[in-house]
């Protein structure tokens, strides 16, 4: 195919298939094929080089070519077979010297890596060719000009050719009678008018004119004014028709120089090439009446072929009366795929550059030889490419070849995250190029990238797998044609290393706490209280904290909020929980969930203050979402809520209005009130919040009663080496104990207690566990004050109106010692210190003495019955081992209503 000859032809790196690889004789190559010359540029010396031509004329001079005085003076130069560079000339071209026999051609060529040509080296190249005898007319199509040479004796011009014959003398005559013999003029025949220029101005138009001492040339541009498209049997052809007037002496000559060459004349059927030439074309054969065919030959590449060579490539060469046809296989030997671009997609052609020759003798000319140099190109095919994902795991690599690809293309560019970079920046953002060539001299690419390079998405995928997406444009670029296209790659490799996020939860004594630690999943996504994007924006708006560090997210939402989820209430506090969700950034699915469940203090709901006003705040639990907040009443139905939010009412008033009731006794002032929701529109009371205040001297305690669920136990652990354990069981039986989740442990008075003590380590049969003090404090410690015995020395408290009971421990499945264990039952009581009521969580505690499982004396302090305090003393200096252990919460309530 002919390319744009310009002076400066870039060549970026010329592909080389391993057919290419031999040794060839310097850096070009000249053949000789008739009247036409062609030099062979080596793609292995003049890789990644800029070029440029030129022609040395007898005097020494370069011309430098560009497009328009190559396709003037008879030069063309062309790219074919996946960068092959060719340059022919004629052997009239402006610059040949023509010698008996001969036409010899100077060629200079530079070549340089800079666009500029600075430092270019210079390659000359001198070629000789022989031709045989002129014809009286010879017909030359090439790529980028048409060609007609006759000798200067011809025949009359015959008035048919051109009918209205005398004007062109008419319109030549005056010019030429005054002008010497080196001057010529054309005119043009057109079918609106006659165009006559002197040589000057044809040549300033782009026409070549020449003569030697024997013929007389024209040569035409495809992009010349005067050109016009002719049809003859259905083929469109460029055609000229124009005379040539030459003044030698006193007489004036007339050439007829028209000229047509093929433009379309090619079809494709059946995966065939078919290429239609007529014979005794218009205008070329205009007064001719009879033809005689001399001479078809056909060929490849300026190369005349056999007709068994034609075979074996299975080529056909038809020669009928009207037309030559010749028949390519698309794909056959001889052409070769090239790498197109249409709207944006790759593809194919296949190319082959024809050769036809056709001689004929006719009454008028004689012999003509017709000479037609035809590059085919089949339509565009698209060609799918293939993505492959090769990506190494175990390296955490992505590796992804792409392809195949003819030689003609290469890699130049990448588009990461937007951003276009050339190939050898790519490495900076983690991206590796390599072509990798096979034997048919095709090609593919191999993209590498880490799997954590910051360009590579991740994404979640559930459980513990993760999605590596790249996505990457590679950009090509097609030699000769510099045609570009890009090429989407986009592949998920999915990887089992997803850490996702944790949370622990906490609260003080106002607030909620959520601490998240990221895993290495959740980047992108987004906290959400219910439907509530946590934003800086929404936290500032709820009073709400938010932070994170990059490693963990901490959330803290206050006890009273919008988005707080109010459980249950119990006579501790109220429960409440903070649900919190993480979406996807994008799509906003859920993609974890976490919450925190805390009990607070009634003073977060009711405040008893001195000056006799009541703060009371009741809260929508979850399940009863329909409720209105705002139709919370007391029991005064004209006492409305003072603040309302969506799931809160807070009412404020003065403990002798809204039907508060009164109470007295010795100690205290009781006031009692009720939060009621009735059901809009009727009175069936759906809600009942009871609240009181107790008013001591001097002092206000607050106590919220509804409770039926409680937060887990604090247990203090037992002191010594000794490993013990102090548990409440739930009956008699012992079978079942209170597990850490049901603390604190609601009992009403003179409800049975069941303790249990045991010794856990060391589990030795000489050992002994036996009581010494048993008691209950209101806190954990053990030494806090007051405190109420309930055993004293391993005996009952005589001043208890309801004394302990001793079980005996017997051997079973679960008990392998029993002398590791005591068994004993108490029954709730009233605690009192003074005048104060108290009605906080009790803690138990019992002190315990490892003794040897011996026979002991009759005073011994390891006696397994309940002995008097003198005996005890008795024996003080015996050897045992103290020690103590812990129980509790467990909550005192006067009634069991």
């Amino acid at each position: 195919m002919e390319l744009s000859l310009v002076q400066r032809l870039l060549l970026i790196e010329i592909l080389i298939s391993e057919i290419w690889s031999q040794e060839r004789p310097g850096p070009m190559r000249a053949e000789c094929f008739g009247n036409l010359l062609r030099i062979t540029l080596s793609v292995e010396y003049f890789k990644d080089k800029y070029l440029s031509f030129s022609v040395v004329d007898q005097s020494g001079i370069a011309w430098e070519l560009n497009e328009a005085i190559a396709s003037q003076c008879g030069y063309a130069v062309t790219y074919s077979n996946w960068s092959n560079i060719e340059f022919r000339a004629s052997a009239l071209s402006c610059h040949s010297r023509l010698e008996e026999g001969m036409f010899i051609i100077t060629v200079e060529i530079k070549a340089s890596h800079a666009a500029d040509m600075k430092n270019a080296t210079t390659h000359m190249k001198s070629a000789s060719c022989s031709y045989g005898p002129w014809s009286a007319r010879e017909l030359v199509c090439e790529s980028n000009y048409m060609e007609v040479s006759v000798r200067r004796k011809v025949p009359q011009t015959v008035k048919d050719f051109i009918q209205d014959e005398p004007e062109d003398w008419n319109l030549a005559f005056l010019e030429a009678k005054g002008e010497e013999a080196s001057i010529w003029q054309i005119v043009f025949h057109q079918p609106e008018e006659k165009t006559a220029l002197l040589v000057s101005d044809a040549w300033s138009a782009g026409y070549g004119l020449n003569t030697t001492d024997t013929r007389v040339v024209l040569r035409i541009p495809y992009t010349a004014a005067q050109i016009q498209l002719v049809k003859d049997h259905g083929i469109t052809f460029s055609a000229v028709r124009s005379s040539i007037f030459y003044k030698q002496r006193w007489m004036i000559l007339m050439v007829d120089t028209a000229v047509a060459c093929p433009v379309d004349a090619v079809d494709y059927i059946n995966k065939t090439i078919i290429w239609t030439v007529p014979k005794y074309i218009q205008p070329v054969s205009a007064g001719e009446t009879s033809f005689k065919d001399v001479l078809v030959e056909a060929g490849v590449d300026l190369h005349k072929l056999s007709a068994k060579e034609m075979a074996s490539r299975k080529y056909v060469l038809l020669n009928d009366l009207h037309a030559i046809m010749m028949m390519i296989p698309i794909g056959a030997e001889g052409g070769y795929y090239k790498t197109s671009v249409r709207s944006g997609q790759h593809g194919t052609k296949y190319a082959i550059n024809l050769f036809l020759e056709h001689q004929w003798e006719d009454n008028k000319w004689g012999l003509t030889k017709y000479i037609i140099i035809k590059e085919i190109e089949t339509p565009f095919e698209q060609v799918e490419l293939v993505i492959t994902n090769n990506s190494n795991l175990s390296l955490r690599l992505m590796n992804v070849t792409v392809g195949t690809f003819l030689p003609d293309v290469k890699l130049v560019k990448l588009t990461i995250e937007g951003t276009t970079v050339a190939v050898p920046e790519a490495v900076q953002h983690g991206y590796l190029t390599y072509e990798i060539r096979y034997a048919n001299g095709s090609k593919a690419y191999i993209i590498q990238v880490p799997l954590d390079a910051p360009s590579i998405k991740k994404e979640y995928m559930g459980a513990d797998m993760r999605a590596y997406t790249l996505n990457v444009t590679l950009a090509f670029i097609i030699h000769p044609t510099s045609e570009t296209f890009t090429v989407p790659v986009i592949t998920v490799s999915a990887v089992k290393d997803a850490v996702l996020p944790s949370a622990r939860g906490f609260c003080d004594g106002r607030n909620l706490h959520l601490i998240i630690t990221h895993g290495n999943v959740d980047q992108n996504w987004l906290p959400f209280v219910s439907d509530t994007h946590l934003t800086p924006e929404s936290v500032k708006k709820y009073n709400y904290s938010l932070r994170d560090n990059g490693t963990h997210l901490a959330i803290s939402v206050p006890f009273i909020s919008s988005h707080m989820n109010y459980e249950d209430f119990h006579a501790s506090g109220l429960k409440a929980s903070l649900h919190l969700t993480l979406k996807d950034g994008i799509t906003l699915a859920n993609r974890r969930e976490f919450s925190v469940s805390c009990s607070f203090s009634p003073s977060q709901l009711i405040q008893c203050l001195p000056n006799g006003t009541v703060v009371i705040t009741a809260v929508k639990l979850v399940g009863a979402e329909d409720l209105d907040t705002s139709l919370f009443v007391l029991r005064d139905r004209q006492c409305k809520p003072s603040l309302v939010t969506e799931r809160t009412a807070t009412f404020k008033f003065n403990v002798n209005t809204c039907g508060t009731s009164r109470k007295f006794n010795s100690t205290t002032m009781t006031y009692e009130n009720d939060v009621l929701y009735f059901r809009p529109g009727s009175d069936m009371l759906v809600y009942r919040l009871r609240f009181v205040c107790w008013y001591a001297i001097k002092q206000a305690v607050d106590v919220q009663y509804e409770s039926k669920k409680n937060p887990p136990p604090n247990i203090k652990p037992g002191f010594g080496s000794l490993a013990l354990s102090l548990k409440l069981f739930k009956e008699k039986s012992y079978t079942e104990p209170y597990q850490e989740l049901e603390y604190p442990v609601v009992k009403y008075l003179r409800e049975a207690l069941y303790f249990e003590v045991e010794l856990l380590q060391p589990k030795d049969v000489r050992l002994e566990l036996n009581l010494d003090d048993c008691w209950a404090t209101n806190s954990q410690s053990q030494d806090s004050l007051p405190q109420w015995p309930m055993l004293i020395n391993g005996c009952e408290n005589s001043e208890d109106s309801y004394k302990a009971v001793f079980h005996k421990v017997n051997y079973s499945l679960r008990v392998k010692f029993p002398q590791h264990m005591k068994r004993f039952e108490v029954r709730m009581f009233t605690f009192v210190q003074g005048t104060t009521l108290l009605q906080e969580q009790l803690y138990f505690h019992c002190s315990v003495m490892i003794c040897s499982a011996m026979q002991q004396p009759s005073g011994s302090l390891c006696l397994r019955r309940c002995n008097p305090r003198k005996h005890r003393l008795d024996r003080s200096a015996e050897p045992h081992q103290h020690a103590k252990v812990s129980s509790g919460p467990v909550l005192i309530r006067k009634e069991n209503n």
